[in-house]
């Protein structure tokens, strides 16, 4: 069940929350969840390139107008809370410090979430050293929200959550094996629209729509619904615990 789930996605750059997760977002968010993103950095220096080809770029355009562009898909996809860290990125690993550290782990104990979405655990995006970065410290803080023995003044420990990595762009050479699939067959509209926000990345909305369509057609494969249109997928970190087999 959907309704009344708390989850947590934690996206490296302004754009990646979309391409990789903006279904789920809008699905859950759609049937009840409440759904928190935090945008770690605008992507100025590594992922805005058609925005610096502009007459007059500075750094600061660029990153005014990734904001716009973030905060127009935010809200095609239904998204209320959102949150901008503004850290720097290419590389980001070095701002991604004691301090970031705290902040984060302030943050997931603030969400309480049941689910975190972040980048996978693997930690082999060959295109991008940013979000190996960010997965594995969004990972280590989770382990430390957990903590009794991490000490946050007005915080209140976690449980431990699920914890989800999504599809990087150039799938098989990161080394990707989903274990997740999601159905986002009625908001697939709504991610194709916000993933046109980005002008600075066009060639990932081609991408991520034929991932949709793929993940659809792996959806109708394995579950035998045949409703299933377009999906998204995701890899577990902790494998699932209960009394039988699901």
């Amino acid at each position: 069940m959907i309704e009344g789930k708390k989850m947590l996605v934690v996206s490296a750059h302004a754009a990646d929350y979309v391409w990789r997760s903006g279904g789920t977002i809008a699905k859950y968010i759609k049937h009840g969840a409440q759904v928190h993103v935090v945008v770690l950095s605008f992507g100025v220096r590594g992922e805005s390139n058609d925005l610096w080809k502009k007459e007059g770029a500075t750094a600061e355009s660029v990153k005014a107008e990734r904001f716009a562009e973030t905060k127009a898909a935010a809200g095609i996809l239904g998204i209320e809370n959102i949150e901008f860290w503004d850290l720097p990125d290419y590389p980001m690993s070095p701002a991604l410090d004691e301090a970031a550290r705290l902040r984060m782990v302030t943050k997931i104990r603030e969400v309480a979430p049941d689910i975190i979405i972040t980048h996978d655990k693997n930690g082999e995006d060959v295109l991008n050293p940013d979000h190996n970065a960010v997965s594995r410290f969004v990972f280590e803080c989770s382990i430390q929200a957990n903590s009794n023995g991490v000490r946050i003044e007005n915080t209140k420990t976690t449980r431990q959550m699920r914890l989800f990595g999504f599809e990087p762009h150039q799938t098989e050479l990161s080394r990707f094996v989903p274990d997740q699939l999601v159905d986002i067959s009625e908001v697939y509209d709504q991610k194709v629209e916000a993933m046109k926000c980005f002008k600075a990345q066009k060639h990932l909305i081609e991408y991520y729509t034929q991932r949709a369509f793929l993940r659809g057609n792996h959806l109708r494969r394995i579950s035998g619904n045949q409703t299933y249109k377009y999906g998204e997928s995701f890899s577990s970190v902790f494998p699932v615990a209960g009394d039988e087999l699901v």
